[in-house]
């Protein structure tokens, strides 16, 4: 049953963002007006991990409220048809999808009413050639996307590291298209009577990274934290990740050619353009709650922002996702609401993205289902005591970019990490406390067999857990 007055609830998911792109998180090389307006009137939480590195499976988790060995979507391209938003339908929403979302199949309901499907900026895996409201945009203009096959066109293709200025119309690059055709739908459409449910899936920062000039010249020649690339913390990775390296040397995945020691003028482009594209995300973000509070919606409105996972940018000498380092697991988390949640609340506690989901379900008044594995953040932004999650935790299978092991788990605490493959006898631990960067590998120290062992067994008393808890979940949804 819905509540008695339920808020309308626009969720605005990116693609790949780092948590350390938002100026009022504490970066001030970032310019972001909108999200730090969010951020000071609103509650952040600082420690929100995804529960996969890549898109579907963490996805998946969010709209499922179950981690990827309980739902079964262990990589991108895995089947992904159901999700919670058939209970919100059903509870009395009217439930939008405009932008990314990455379904599999690309275009399959999920419980929308709606959906406006923009995916990824270059579509090589699953559904090569599906074509989407962005495809269809570019083609009525008499338009060619820039993609791959153009990219690679370029004397410098090998150089860029998938840094490309968009140079075809702004209204065309596919963040702005998405902003557009969001405030296209709240200006044209009418209010629904009922609360409206609305995902707007941007499918930036995610590579090509291809911001318009006018963004990029608010980054050009910034001092920006540029990684600092270290062939002991190379070396001390486990096989698994140097082979992930291997591979995307050899394979231009999003038109990324990832290169092993970029120089500091290759890296501070790479920085500028993503960057770049994290600001015009955010200009359409305000534009959007503009949109919003003209239409009436913000009466009674909550807005969350977050991004599916994050993304190395060289840390690490990785690029893109399928690590477990923080600077993939750990993304921004905003929750605002003027009146309904306190301005200007940090909260410190650790949290995973999929928590997201039973949040929702709460502000509707729909009750939990005892399977789901998520957790409310309701009361962390209230203002509530919130003790938080003792460890989050992120998995995923093999695919084509983890093509050496078959399955890798994460356990993260406030103070240490550990990450776990399969039938391997090489891993990861980390003392995040002495070595927040996370270059230290202790997998194989003596000093920390003990603390090693405890993590392990954190972890397999998560499974039994899990696969308990979530035993009855087929028969109350399939």
């Amino acid at each position: 049953m819905a509540a008695e007055n339920p808020p309308h609830i626009f969720l605005f998911i990116t693609d790949q963002q780092r948590y350390e792109t938002v100026r009022s998180l504490g970066y001030e090389y970032m310019e972001t007006p909108n999200l730090d307006r969010l951020v000071d009137e609103g509650v952040a939480f600082t420690q929100c991990h995804i529960t996969a590195p890549s898109c579907a499976p963490s996805r998946a988790s969010l709209f499922s409220g179950l981690y990827p060995h309980s739902h079964g979507i262990l990589k991108n391209g895995d089947r992904w048809r159901e999700s919670w938003v058939d209970t919100l339908a059903d509870s009395g929403y009217y439930c939008v999808n405009i932008g990314k979302m990455h379904t599999c199949p690309m275009d399959t309901p999920l419980g929308f009413h709606e959906r406006y499907v923009v995916e990824n900026k270059d579509r090589f895996l699953e559904e090569r050639y599906f074509y989407d409201e962005w495809d269809k945009a570019l083609h009525a203009r008499g338009l060619v996307k820039q993609q791959r096959e153009l990219y690679r066109q370029r004397p410098d293709y090998g150089e860029r590291m998938g840094a490309f200025e968009w140079e075809l119309p702004e209204d065309m690059q596919s963040d702005m298209f998405v902003g557009n055709t969001a405030k296209w739908w709240l200006e044209t459409k009418p209010k629904p009577e009922k609360p409206l449910f609305m995902e707007i899936g941007f499918p930036g920062p995610h590579p090509p990274y291809d911001p318009t000039k006018r963004f990029i010249e608010k980054y050009e020649g910034k001092q920006l934290p540029l990684p600092k690339i270290k062939r002991e913390d190379i070396e001390g990775q486990p096989q698994a990740f140097k082979d992930l390296r291997e591979h995307n040397f050899e394979v231009d995945h999003d038109s990324v050619v990832h290169l092993d020691d970029p120089d500091e003028a290759t890296l501070q482009r790479l920085w500028e353009y993503y960057l770049a594209n994290v600001s015009m995300i955010d200009e359409k973000i305000g534009e959007i709650l503009d949109t919003l509070e003209a239409k009436g919606y913000l009466e009674n409105a909550v807005i969350l922002f977050t991004s599916d996972h994050g993304e190395a940018l060289g840390e690490h000498g990785h690029i893109q996702k399928w690590t477990m380092y923080d600077c993939i697991t750990r993304v921004p988390m905003i929750a605002w609401s003027p009146g309904r949640f306190p301005e200007g609340r940090k909260v410190n506690e650790l949290c995973q993205l999929m928590d997201i989901g039973t949040t929702v379900l709460e502000l509707a008044g729909i009750e939990q289902p005892e399977w789901m594995e998520a957790e409310s953040m309701l009361p962390a932004m209230e203002g509530n005591e919130f003790d938080g999650r003792p460890f989050v935790i992120a998995e995923h299978g093999r695919d084509m970019f983890l093509n050496t092991i078959e399955f890798v788990s994460m356990v993260r605490t406030k103070e240490w990490k550990l990450v776990h493959f399969l039938d391997r006898d090489f891993g990861q631990l980390f003392d995040l406390r002495s070595d927040p960067a996370e270059e230290i590998n202790l997998w194989d120290s003596p000093n920390h067999a003990d603390k090693k062992r405890e993590l392990l067994d954190t972890l397999r008393e998560f499974r039994v857990r899990s696969d308990y808890q979530t035993r009855t979940r087929f028969q109350n949804v399939r």
